[in-house]
C-alpha cells in the first residue's frame, strides 16, 4: 500500500500554485484587454455619432449632403430583409432539426449531414454572397432585390438554427414521449404537443440569435450587388433596397472623401448597436421565462 510523501507534496506545491497564479493572471488581462478594447470602440462611436442622432436623422433619405442625410430607406430595408429570413430560416432550420433528431435513421448518412451542417456555420459569409449572386441574383434573375438579399442571408444563418434547434429538441428528457406514446399519442402528436413546446425556449433563442447575425452582415449583400446610393425607399420584396451595415461600410469609405460621413457612419453605428442589444435581450428573456426543468 502506497502512501503520501508530505515531502514530496511539499515539493510540488510551490510550482503548481505558480502555475495556477500564472495561469489566472493570464487569464485576467486577457479579459481586461478585451473590455479595454470594447470600451475604447464604444467610446469613439458614441463620441463621434451621438450627436448626429435626432429625428431627422432618423426619417430622412439618403442625400450626397451630410447635413440632410439620413437612414430611413436603410432601416425600412433592414426590416424588409428581416421579414424575408425569419420566415424562411425558421422553417426550414427548425423542419430540418425535427427530421434529422425524431425521423431520421441513425447511421452514418445522418451523422455525415448532421456534421457538414455543423461545418457549414463555420465557412465564410462571403462564400454564400457568391452562392447568393450565382443562385437568387443570376439564375433565378432577381437581381439585387430584398428577396435575393433575404434567401442568401437565410442561407448564411440556416446552420446555427438547424443547429440550435437540434440541441434544444435533442435535451427534452426522452422519458416525455414514451410518456406521451403510452397515451396513444403519434409520432406527430408527440412532437407537436410534447418536444415542440418543450425545447421552444432553445430554439427561439437561437433563431433571434441567427437573425442578430444576419442583420450585421455586409459581405454577402455587397457581393451580389446591394447598393448604398441614392435608390427608393422598399416598398416590397422585389425592390431594390440597402441595409444599415451596407449604409455604414459604404459611408466609411467615403469618409476618406468627405469627414462628415465618418460621423454618419458612427451614428449609423449606435442603431444598429441599439436593434442588436435589443435582440439578444429579447433572447435572454424568451431563455428565462420559458425554460422548463424536468
Amino acid at each position: 500500500m502506497k502512501y503520501v510523501d508530505s515531502t514530496q507534496v511539499h515539493k510540488k506545491m510551490g510550482s503548481r500554485l505558480f502555475a495556477n497564479n500564472l495561469a489566472k493572471t493570464l487569464f485576467f488581462l486577457a479579459t481586461l484587454f478585451g473590455l479595454v478594447v470594447l470600451v475604447i470602440l464604444i467610446y469613439r462611436v458614441l463620441a463621434d455619432g451621438l450627436g448626429w442622432i435626432n429625428f431627422d436623422f432618423l426619417t430622412n433619405r439618403l442625400s450626397t449632403d451630410p447635413e440632410r442625410a439620413g437612414i430611413w430607406g436603410a432601416i425600412l430595408g433592414t426590416l424588409w430583409l428581416m421579414l424575408v429570413v425569419a420566415p424562411v430560416t425558421m422553417i426550414l432550420g427548425v423542419g430540418t432539426a425535427i427530421y434529422l433528431e425524431e425521423y431520421a435513421a441513425k447511421g452514418r448518412i445522418s451523422s455525415f449531414i448532421k456534421t457538414n451542417i455543423s461545418n457549414l456555420a463555420g465557412v465564410p459569409s462571403v462564400v454564400f454572397g457568391i452562392l447568393g449572386l450565382t443562385v437568387f441574383a443570376r439564375a433565378l434573375d432577381l437581381g439585387s432585390v430584398v428577396l435575393a438579399g433575404g434567401l442568401t442571408m437565410a442561407l448564411l444563418v440556416l446552420p446555427v438554427v438547424v443547429v440550435a434547434s437540434q440541441e434544444a429538441i435533442r435535451a427534452v428528457p426522452q422519458f416525455l414521449r414514451e410518456a406521451s406514446y403510452g397515451m396513444g399519442a403519434t409520432k406527430w402528436q408527440t412532437i407537436k404537443n410534447v418536444v415542440l413546446p418543450a425545447s421552444l425556449p432553445g430554439i427561439l433563442t437561437g433563431v433571434i440569435l441567427a437573425l442578430s447575425r444576419a442583420i450585421g452582415e455586409t459581405a454577402p449583400l455587397v457581393v451580389i450587388g446591394i447598393p448604398a446610393l441614392l435608390i427608393p425607399v422598399p416598398d416590397g420584396i422585389f425592390d431594390k433596397f440597402t441595409i444599415l451595415p451596407v449604409q455604414i461600410y459604404y459611408w466609411t469609405i467615403d469618409s476618406a472623401l468627405v469627414a462628415e460621413y465618418a460621423n454618419l457612419a458612427a451614428a449609423t453605428i449606435v442603431i444598429l448597436l441599439i436593434v442588436l442589444f435589443a435582440m439578444n435581450s429579447i433572447a435572454i428573456m424568451i431563455r428565462n421565462k420559458f425554460q422548463k426543468r424536468f
